[in-house]
């Protein structure tokens, strides 16, 4: 590993990038804390997900719960709506299991070890070294894909950043990179300067401050690197949806299992059909059969697509109306276009409530 620092001059890399950070960084509402809960929430929150996107998010979740031992203490389904459109549900089920360990096992303070952080539901190595290193000032890595696309060019290496083993390529030169005394700003530098100059494509090495240094700049081959192997397309499944209105104006709504994709959230009734046969037909069938409910579907109103990383659904939503007396429970609700507001959807879902409203208010 180490021969990728060789003839390196990282005290003057640190310096270029660290007075660079202190005079461009943005103002961003967890960089305004040293509070380790904040940016953990806020890490949580960043993964795969954009800074502009997570801000709002950000800020109202942490007015709903300011503390460990208040999102510990809270229901999950009021959780999952303070998350509700960002996306990646685990992560918040993760998170609050994470939190009540720590306000159980740790007195409500959020360990500042590699060991014991670690150990945590959700806390992988990066979420590890940016808590430690950002809150703590600790001299860990903090490697995500900003770093490693900067840090591939830097000092030129052309590991693949899809396998796994390569983050350890990476985690170690940061390690022998970072400034003891400011792990911190060393950290979101990095971050930033992938964020905001060493982007993924046409990066601004004009305008970079550490342009010297970077070998990948000097031997023309910034737009080359990282080498990262391409992901397999994600898998169509095509998905019926009924929206499904009784004769008082009630919906109805079903909760998804507790286990999987968006586990707990709440969602319009719907089941998988197959290509090439009618897809009313086949909901029809679902509901007569596995259901045992009475529903009469009519137009398809909407279709869409919805992107998750491994499948991609193809939906297609239905109105219609039913008359079975429903017997509603925990994971059936019989409820109007005003409390529909008050369950955690997901987003595809969340799509198919706006056009409700929209027409309900034309």
């Amino acid at each position: 590993m180490f021969n990728f620092l060789d003839n390196f001059d990282i005290e003057t890399f640190q310096k270029d990038l660290l007075s660079w950070f202190s005079r461009h960084k943005r103002d961003l509402p967890w960089r305004r804390t040293k509070d380790p809960y904040h940016i953990w929430v806020s890490e949580i929150m960043l993964q795969q997900t954009r800074v502009e996107t997570v801000i709002p998010y950000f800020e109202r979740f942490l007015e709903e719960f300011p503390t460990i031992e208040a999102l510990a203490e809270a229901g999950e389904e009021k959780v999952l709506k303070a998350w509700e459109g960002l996306g990646y549900y685990s992560r918040a089920r993760n998170l609050q299991t994470a939190v009540r360990e720590v306000k159980e096992s740790y007195g409500g303070v959020v360990p500042d070890t590699e060991d014991e952080i670690a150990t945590l539901k959700g806390v992988g190595p990066y979420t590890a070294g940016a808590i430690l290193s950002i809150a703590y000032n600790k001299p860990v890595p903090a490697v995500d894909g900003n770093v490693m696309r900067v840090l591939s060019r830097i000092l030129f290496i052309e590991e693949d950043i899809a396998k796994a083993k390569t983050r350890k390529i990476f985690e170690q030169a940061v390690r022998e990179m970072i400034p003891p005394d400011s792990a911190s700003n060393f950290n979101q530098a990095l971050m930033e300067l992938g964020a905001i100059v060493c982007t993924p494509t046409s990066p601004a090495c004009l305008l970079c401050p550490v342009q010297k240094e970077c070998r990948a700049f000097h031997e023309g081959m910034q737009e080359q690197l990282p080498v990262k192997a391409k992901k397999k397309p994600p898998k169509p499944v095509k998905i019926a949806v009924a929206v499904l209105e009784n004769a008082k104006g009630k919906f109805l709504i079903n909760r998804r299992p507790k286990e999987g994709l968006l586990a707990n959230l709440w969602e319009f009734p719907n089941c998988e059909v197959e290509a090439g046969k009618d897809y009313k037909e086949q909901l029809q069938s679902f509901f007569k059969n596995e259901c045992q409910l009475n529903a009469v579907l009519h137009e398809e109103i909407m279709d869409f697509d919805h992107v998750f990383s491994h499948i991609k659904w193809e939906l297609s939503v239905f109105r219609g109306t039913f008359n079975n007396n429903v017997m509603e429970n925990e994971e059936i609700k019989l409820v109007n276009l005003q409390e529909l507001q008050r369950f955690p959807f997901s987003v595809s879902h969340k799509k198919i409530i706006r056009r409700l409203v929209k027409w309900n208010s034309d």
